[in-house]
């Protein structure tokens, strides 16, 4: 431990934020970012040259979103684990829907047939959990906004509510959005990211029960 590492008074004990503590936050910041411009340079894409080739975006989308998986600090592990899992799943789902309707026509395919979305939309539904969690934590407007609409998205164009277009525009916004959350948390302490240590090393087993 450094002794630059501030200390903090946690629910079970004090705690100290390392050198390591903040590596993660920063890459958890950055892995955010790339998620948030992936998402909106898709659409972007989408709507200036066609669906032909935006599913490359695909690549630093969920690369971003399983990396800011990897880094993010929850308290409860098996929601930490079943955001994880939506992630793998929603990967599974793409890589299907590129293989059977072949990258070209993927979201052309998509488009055509909504149902598509029960395959794709867990990589979404784990992106909205990290919304959650930042409006949960922080009380930011667009984490709820990013948390809202990409639900509103997915669902409404697979029930037949949103046209393509309606859709698209909703992704585009929870994209901007997610860009917006990711620049604004690079000015805030690490700390405010990592939480509270103490919390979880009583979780994990560290720490006894009677600790105060």
């Amino acid at each position: 431990m450094s002794t630059a590492d501030p200390q903090f008074d946690g629910v079970y004990g004090p705690y100290t934020i390392n050198e390591q503590d903040r590596r993660e936050v920063q890459r958890y910041r950055i892995a955010l970012l790339i998620s948030g411009l992936a998402m909106s340079g898709g659409v972007l894409h989408c709507w200036a040259l066609g669906g032909s080739w935006a599913w490359l975006w695909l690549l630093p989308l969920t690369a971003g979103i399983g990396l800011a998986l990897k880094w993010i600090h929850i308290y409860l592990r098996p929601l930490h684990r079943a955001l994880q899992l939506f992630w793998l799943l929603g990967c599974v789902g793409w890589g299907v829907l590129l293989i059977t309707a072949g990258p070209a026509d993927a979201l052309a395919t998509l488009a055509g047939r909504p149902l598509w979305i029960l395959a794709i939309g867990p990589l979404f539904a784990a992106l909205a959990g990290i919304g959650f969690k930042e409006f949960f934590c922080f009380q930011r407007p667009e984490a709820i906004g990013l948390t809202l609409l990409l639900p509103l998205a997915l669902l409404g164009r697979l029930v037949g509510l949103l046209s393509d277009e309606s859709g698209l525009v909703l992704v585009g916004v929870a994209g901007l959005l997610l860009v917006v959350l990711a620049l604004r948390k690079f000015g805030i302490e690490a700390a405010a990211d990592v939480g509270d240590k103490s919390v979880f090393a009583y979780l994990d087993g560290q720490l006894p029960a009677g600790t105060s």
